[in-house]
């Protein structure tokens, strides 16, 4: 038993938990209040075979949605702890930009049951930040995330596996060919990491999904230097669409 775990009762008694995200007293730093687990989004069943997109209930079990029948996916799934809201949305917000790096443990522990079939045969990938990006953060969050599932999952860890090359603007607005046309050359496999990806099962773990844009950028890199299966795990989805049907 570490030494923070001996600590940890003091500490709570001295500092009292609170919920990150309404400041109600809670028993344990690593999570939330009652009501604030009941304001998250989570995914459900049924849902698209290839993308974990949730369906309504009229949709049959492995059916496939209209995206991914128009352009079917590289990576294999979408594993997603919530759908974007309001309150996952002040989770990742607090997370990434406001230096609330010990809310990774309760946000990866809401992924890790999304990735059951996740063991050591398996390699935690995050989703790069420039390193302009990171020197002003201090800290990559998808980084922090992957480190947590690890230690829950067994699954090795490549900090360093995806580097981001070029610096690029928020995708925000733009369409897809304009997104896909600043992705371009951004993201690759770091030259000394290229053989530990052949023929490898890949998670790429990120904080939130949106367009699917750098995603796919991570995908193709990683498939491209080898890696037989990628799927994609994030905190948080956005799929507006699908919160009228979870």
């Amino acid at each position: 038993m570490g030494l923070g775990h001996i600590l940890a009762p003091l500490v709570d008694l001295v500092f009292p938990p609170r919920c990150p995200l309404c400041g109600a007293a809670i028993g344990s730093a690593a999570g939330l209040c009652a009501d604030c687990w009941s304001t998250l989004a989570i995914p459900g069943d049924p849902a698209c075979a290839a993308c974990q997109r949730p369906f309504g209930d009229t949709m049959p079990e492995g059916g496939t949605c209209a995206p991914c029948l128009a352009d079917p996916p590289r990576h294999a799934g979408i594993a997603a702890a919530t759908l974007y809201n309001e309150p996952s949305r002040k989770l990742v917000l607090a997370f990434k930009h406001g230096n609330r790096i010990a809310l990774a443990p309760m946000m990866a522990g809401l992924m890790v049951p999304k990735l059951p079939f996740v063991d050591a045969d398996w390699l935690l990938v995050p989703v790069p930040l420039h390193r302009w990006r990171l020197w002003k953060r201090g800290y990559n969050q998808a980084a922090e995330l992957a480190r947590q599932i690890g230690r829950r999952s067994g699954a090795g860890l490549a900090v360093d596996t995806l580097v981001r090359r070029k610096a690029t603007r928020s995708l925000g607005g733009m369409g897809k060919l304009a997104r896909k046309r600043a992705l371009s050359g951004a993201i690759a496999v770091h030259p000394k990491r290229k053989a530990a990806l052949k023929g490898a099962k890949v998670v790429l773990v990120d904080d939130v999904l949106t367009s699917g844009a750098t995603s796919d950028a991570c995908v193709s890199a990683l498939k491209r230097a080898g890696a037989e299966r990628v799927v994609i795990a994030c905190f948080a989805r956005v799929l507006d669409e699908a919160l009228d049907v979870t």
